[in-house]
């Protein structure tokens, strides 16, 4: 049977009014928040976006959606985990600043801002899945004891998984430091050195001096690595990159990790992809982060699988090609989702209900 799933037009033209009546009408007319019952905490996951990064999904989007959770007599919070890389998102107060300075506030939102601090073991859920590659996932305990769950992602590409959705939002998005670094632990970056220019930005970089100059070029100690991808992070001559045959087997732990957080939450769980300022790699990338599609719309439903299908599927015919292939083409983002159906999270087959 296939999942239906909801979409609205959006175009670049549009203010931010006119995007926020259109997720009013998708919210009410979708009914995907409907398994909101009253007095219940409902925790909103979504990303703040890093320092220099101006994709995320603005706070007024938010607050329509805060605001509908409000009129249905429960509670939100707004959250989001922890990075492996550094950067302004690497600990709990810097996080919450960032995100202060992004427009999320109570204020703005309607609801509390929580970025938990994993480092404390009471802010941690380990959650046993025994699946292929995790057998026990680190989960922030906020999510897992959450009465419910929507999950509002920006739909975009991804340099390792081809694209990001609602499943990279929740699996990758709701795992602590600890998970996060067990879905990248295959991930090695390698050094090109036509491209290294001996900056050393990478070696200042990197957490565990995995990374030294010789000879003005960068070396990495594979032994010292642990795939958090700073020395990527600020490296804008492409000198230390991935090693892109990993992308398959984060993809199948993203999902995993995914199962972890959703399997206590059937039928408590709604999902939001906004396919606009669709750009070539995720909010996490602070540098130049170019745009690779217009403005599609907002789709909405409670199949984290089909979503994300559907959101591929629109914007590559908004295109007239597969952009997000043409982008990274060392990639297939859809191994991911024929991965997280294989172990039940969702269905590949939707039926896409158009509203206007």
């Amino acid at each position: 049977m296939k999942s239906k799933v909801y979409f609205i037009a959006v175009k670049d033209a549009d203010d931010l009014g006119t995007v926020n009546n259109n997720l009013r009408i998708l919210l009410e007319k979708s009914r995907v928040l409907d398994f909101i019952r009253r007095d219940c905490r409902v925790g909103v996951k979504m990303h703040f976006g890093e320092e220099g990064n101006t994709g995320f999904v603005r706070p007024s989007h938010f607050r329509v959606v805060c605001d509908e959770i409000s009129r249905k007599g429960a509670s939100a919070f707004l959250s989001d985990t922890n990075t492996l890389y550094r950067g302004r998102r690497l600990n709990s107060e810097d996080h919450l600043a960032i995100a202060r300075e992004h427009g999320f506030t109570k204020e703005a939102v309607g609801a509390d801002i929580v970025i938990p601090d994993d480092t404390k073991k009471e802010n941690v859920a380990e959650i046993q899945i025994n699946q292929k590659s995790i057998k026990n996932a680190k989960i922030a305990r906020i999510f897992i004891d959450a009465d419910a769950i929507v999950a509002v992602s920006h739909f975009k590409g991804h340099i390792l998984t081809g694209f990001g959705g609602a499943l990279k939002n929740v699996g990758m998005g709701c795992a602590t430091r600890e998970g996060k670094l067990a879905q990248h632990c295959d991930v090695a970056p390698v050094v090109h050195l036509n491209n290294c220019i001996g900056c050393g930005e990478c070696a200042i970089a990197c957490p565990t001096e995995a990374i030294r100059i010789e000879n003005k070029k960068a070396v990495l100690d594979n032994k010292k690595c642990i795939g958090c991808a700073s020395c990527m992070a600020v490296c804008s001559h492409m000198g230390v990159f991935i090693d892109f045959k990993a992308g398959d087997k984060v993809q199948r732990k993203m999902a995993e990790y995914s199962l972890a957080v959703l399997r206590n939450k059937k039928g408590n769980a709604g999902f939001v992809n906004f396919a606009t300022r669709i750009n070539q790699e995720c909010d996490c990338w602070g540098m130049e982060n170019p745009r690779i599609a217009p403005d599609v719309g907002i789709l909405a439903s409670a199949d984290p699988v089909s979503i994300d299908k559907a959101s591929y599927d629109v914007v590559n015919r908004a295109c007239g090609k597969d952009i997000f292939k043409a982008v990274h083409p060392k990639q297939d983002g859809m191994k991911q989702l024929a991965y997280a159906q294989k172990i039940g999270l969702g269905n590949l087959e939707y039926e896409l209900i158009e509203l206007g």
